[in-house]
């Protein structure tokens, strides 16, 4: 049995969309915007110490980190690699390179708070990566600040959806 599931995952990986097509897609289909999310898959409980990388400590389980992109739909334009639970979503993000993919195709993602600090260009460029604001214990948000989270959060629905497809 568990050779036919390795079978099907791998047809399935060898017909799924590289991230630089799939993004290249959206532009041309007109699209400027993709929404980002990353999502725990869990798995069994193993105890041995090899297997402690894939414990989320935010969590609190066994799983594996998988980061998807979305059209303004909820329609699953791309998925990652899996990665161990113990990975970070902002990590994994960088490891794909995803903000230079973005760029390349001219394109913005629209992201939770997970994802702050992950579009570290300059001040003048275009955001590759749009997130809400976080407070801090010392500085609360202020109204406005309030206002455009809440308005990204309405925006980023379907991402939600997409998940519960994947």
């Amino acid at each position: 049995m568990s050779r036919w599931v390795r079978e099907v995952v791998r047809l399935l990986a060898a017909r799924a969309p590289r991230l630089n097509r799939a993004l290249k897609k959206i532009a041309r289909s007109g699209g400027g915007v993709v929404l980002l999310d990353g999502s725990l898959i869990r798995t069994r409980r193993r105890t041995r110490t090899e297997n402690r990388k894939n414990y989320s400590g935010k969590h609190r389980c066994q799983g594996l980190l998988v980061i998807a992109l979305t059209d303004d739909k909820g329609r699953l334009v791309w998925v990652s690699a899996v990665r161990p639970g113990s990975t970070s979503e902002i990590t994994a993000c960088r490891r794909d390179k995803l903000s230079a993919h973005l760029r390349a195709a001219s394109l913005s993602a629209i992201a939770d708070l997970g994802f702050v600090g992950l579009d570290d260009s300059g001040p003048d460029a275009d955001p590759a990566v749009i997130t809400g604001y976080k407070a801090a214990r010392n500085r609360p948000l202020t109204r406005g600040q309030k206002l455009s989270s809440r308005a990204l959060a309405a925006v980023r629905v379907p991402v939600e959806h997409g998940f519960a497809h994947l």
